[in-house]
């Protein structure tokens, strides 16, 4: 196992690096007075373009470009964002706090009812659990997440004034020192219930368009996993020898089942962080998707590229670390 993790840390900064040269050669189509902004660090800074261009040999050939323009990512200097009004970075570590927080308060329903509806569907297949599993997981797949976002909020907080939009209440958000970062994962730690009551509330609407869109797949892949997995022999001989059906599957067919599960879910949440952009903007939610989506809209392509690093890394070091876990769950898998 050793051998396989250094191999794919080995791995890691190779594929980073490939993403980098794609993610650059985007920026390449872009006239270099607007590729001069990615140097921008400080809003004072707008008026020097032509200085900037001069400095950075943004007329020059690509290699040299590349080369001023990687140094400058790995050093943590993103440029500036016209959108929020601050570099990349800061810009970063202020939306993207709110939005792993809805992820990992979304992937709790996401996991819990997708594998625990699949493995039912599997098990009583072609029965009811199998045939309300199948409507969920077409209804989850086929509606989209905008259209019932609306639904909604028009009728739940519209007409009944129930789960607000936003990320926490105006009443509260002015006695707080601040509202970004990890305000639920702090109120948590401080024992701060009004207030995580109230992010709960904020976030019931959201999560919920998350687990039902994204456990549609969970519960296929689940679903489809026990059904192959029930008619192994192992599992044949397992019932032939007498055994309860309740241990055959929970200690032998239920194991393997998890193998694509643990990588769909280790995906699912990664997806998730770079993927939130219409439910975050549909429910005014101040996340990084929400802040990428009007990033995009008013041409800030600062905040776009270093949006996408980001995702990009982290989807990579998500898939290194499902391929370890992948290990753990299959025995059978072999690091060498």
């Amino acid at each position: 196992m050793l051998t396989f993790i250094l191999r794919r840390l080995f791995q890691l900064p190779i594929t980073l690096f490939v993403i980098s040269i794609l993610v650059f050669a985007l920026t390449q189509a872009l006239p270099a007075d607007q590729r001069a902004t990615a140097y921008i660090t400080s809003e004072k800074q707008l008026n020097q373009i032509p200085a900037i261009i001069q400095t950075y040999h943004l007329n020059e050939n690509v290699f040299s470009q590349y080369s001023v323009w990687i140094v400058k990512v790995l050093q943590g200097n993103l440029g500036y964002s016209t959108s929020a009004r601050e570099s990349v970075v800061q810009a970063l570590g202020q939306y993207f706090p709110a939005t792993i927080e809805l992820v990992t308060v979304a992937i709790i329903p996401i996991i819990l009812f997708g594998v625990v509806l699949g493995i039912l569907a599997g098990v009583y297949r072609n029965r009811w659990p199998d045939q309300l599993a199948r409507l969920i997981a077409i209804v989850g797949s086929a509606m989209p997440s905008f259209v019932l976002g609306i639904f909604l909020l028009a009728w739940l907080y519209g007409n009944l004034q129930l789960f607000p939009p936003g990320r926490i209440s105006d009443s509260l958000s002015y006695s707080l020192p601040s509202i970004d970062g990890f305000l639920l994962f702090r109120s948590i730690g401080q024992g701060n219930w009004v207030v995580v009551l109230d992010l709960l509330k904020h976030m019931v609407l959201p999560v919920f368009i998350l687990a039902l869109i994204n456990s549609a797949q969970l519960v296929r892949v689940t679903r489809g996993s026990m059904i192959e997995q029930l008619q192994q022999d192992y599992v044949r001989t397992a019932r032939s020898k007498g055994l309860p059906e309740r241990r055959v599957i929970n200690k032998h067919a239920l194991r393997n089942v998890l193998i694509p599960v643990v990588t769909l879910i280790g995906l699912l949440f990664v997806g998730l962080l770079g993927g939130v952009t219409i439910t975050e903007t549909v429910f005014n939610y101040p996340g990084v998707g929400a802040w990428s989506a009007r990033g995009a809209q008013l041409l800030d392509v600062n905040g776009v590229i270093g949006y996408t690093l980001v995702i990009a890394a982290m989807t990579v070091i998500m898939n290194t670390l499902v391929d370890v876990l992948y290990g753990i769950v299959d025995p059978r898998v072999r690091f060498d």
